[in-house]
């Protein structure tokens, strides 16, 4: 009587277990991405995680442009989610990515390529060396892809705005690379 069960169980885990190797978009396969984001060859993608959160923004005046103000963007506030959705780090200014183990990496922006309407663009960042030892130890470069919202408000922002601030919802695909 057990022997079934115990088939039953083992067929029923395997399958469980097939289900979870493909969920979600997350894969560690080079994506697709426009040819000004694109990391050059040498490294291969490590990781990757969804960034979801807000993205910070000023009402500021034009230092060019007397009388003018426009919306600037001033940092990031997210979380840094896996395939099940677990919290595995967080991005915040600096800009800087940081994983739960405390390793961390910032960088400099090199490009920058068009997102869908009403996204914040796609962007590629080269790494600086990661500070502590971890999941962000030898990353290399940071992708940007798959971007949904972000942008600045649309709020009036002129002299008696000066000085708010408003929080913008975004969501981005975060593909980490290493050199092979």
């Amino acid at each position: 009587m057990t022997r079934p069960l115990i088939a039953i169980a083992a067929v029923s885990l395997v399958t469980l277990l097939s289900a979870c190797s493909t969920m979600g978009p997350m894969s560690m396969a080079t994506p697709d991405a426009p040819a000004a984001v694109t990391v050059p060859a040498g490294n291969k993608v490590a990781m990757m995680a969804v960034g979801a959160g807000d993205l910070n923004y000023e009402c500021r005046a034009k230092a060019d442009m007397p009388g003018a103000f426009a919306w600037v963007f001033t940092g990031p506030d997210a979380l840094l989610l896996d395939k099940n959705k677990a919290t595995v780090g967080k991005y915040y200014g600096g800009p800087t990515w940081e994983s739960k183990d405390g390793s961390k990496v910032s960088g400099k922006q090199l490009a920058v390529s068009p997102g869908v309407a009403g996204a914040i663009p796609l962007q590629l960042v080269q790494a600086s060396p990661a500070m502590g030892s971890g999941a962000m130890t030898g990353v290399t470069y940071i992708q940007r892809l798959n971007t949904t919202g972000g942008v600045a408000p649309a709020d009036v922002c002129n002299q008696a705005a000066a000085g708010s601030k408003k929080l913008v919802k975004y969501q981005a695909d975060y593909y980490f690379y290493k050199a092979i």
